[in-house]
């Protein structure tokens, strides 16, 4: 069987039901945070496909079997731009999760065929919000159908990790990382605080980094006058060295001298000892002589002396 072409597939499955993606501003202000809620917790992987009001076909052959969810996600299909989701084009594989967002000229009864609907064509989890009424409603497949869960303040979605809080005024989303759903004004509000905040911080690291190119300079600075110091000391460590091999050198001859000195002394003793034994000879010769009966000059004579000494050394 011949595949059909893009054309064919466009003429036989429209890209539109000819009804307006939101009924009001505050429908489609949701259906649009959703959206791009959802495209940004998946941005990096590439197997996940969101979108807002496309027409989905869950059976071939039957183009009169559809539905466009306000939002829907289909995991294991790849990212990019289509005119709807036909889906046994896109290898049989089901949206997993969907999204209603309610406005007033939704009616019950057409509430209850989508809940049908998204029931017997495989939808895991579906969501309802009623933004004006603050009323979420959440449905998860246990085998064939989708069960409600009634008044679940804070619920994370098992297959999106997105957690859901409901309060008394409104829902609030949050990403699997916890940052929370933000509306285009919201968000553009945070650009401004996060740039605001960016140049405080800019403004503030550049007054550090001049702080530390300061310290730095400084630092270097001491870290010259440290060298400088260190040089000093080891000139002075080296002077003192010299200071002390003179000293020890000066010692060393000052203990030569003294020994000099010593043997000099010693030598002196030894002559004064020579002298006072020389001279005590004489005195015993002269004094001999005198008792032999040799007269003064006489004993002068014989011992080269001269009368005063002979005198001397016979005096008693």
């Amino acid at each position: 069987m011949k595949t059909p072409s893009a054309d064919e597939l466009r003429k036989i499955y429209p890209d539109s039901d000819g009804k307006p993606m939101a009924d009001n501003t505050l429908q489609l202000e949701w259906i649009v945070l959703l959206k791009f809620g959802l495209e940004a917790c998946y941005d990096e992987i590439q197997d996940v496909f969101v979108a807002a009001d496309l027409l989905w076909y869950p059976v071939e052959g039957h183009p009169e079997i559809n539905v466009a969810p306000d939002v829907m996600v289909a995991f294991g299909r790849p990212k990019g731009h289509r005119g709807s989701y036909i889906q046994f084009v896109e290898d049989n594989v089901a949206p997993q999760v969907v999204f209603e967002i309610i406005s007033p000229g939704n009616r019950k009864k057409e509430m209850e065929n989508k809940l049908a609907f998204y029931q017997k064509h495989g939808i895991q989890e579906y969501y309802t919000y009623d933004p004006q009424r603050n009323i979420f409603q959440i449905y998860v497949r246990f085998g064939e159908q989708l069960v409600k869960y009634a008044d679940m303040r804070e619920w994370v979605s098992p297959r999106l990790k997105v957690k859901f809080e409901w309060n008394e005024v409104t829902l609030n989303i949050f990403e699997p990382d916890g940052d929370p759903f933000l509306s285009y004004h919201e968000l553009r509000e945070f650009k401004k605080h996060s740039l605001g905040e960016f140049q405080k911080n800019w403004a503030y690291l550049a007054k550090e980094q001049r702080k530390l190119k300061e310290l730095q300079l400084q630092t270097k600075w001491t870290q010259e006058n440290i060298d400088e110091a260190k040089q000093k000391i080891a000139s002075a460590e080296q002077k003192a060295e010299m200071a002390q091999q003179k000293a020890e050198v000066a010692e060393q001859k000052a203990e030569v001298a003294a020994q000099k000195f010593e043997i000099v002394e010693q030598k002196i003793e030894l002559e004064k000892q020579k002298a006072f034994a020389a001279e005590q000879k004489i005195r015993n010769a002269a004094q001999k002589l005198l008792q032999a009966g040799l007269s003064i000059t006489l004993i002068a004579e014989a011992l080269s002396l001269s009368a005063e000494e002979v005198q001397k050394y016979t005096e008693r």
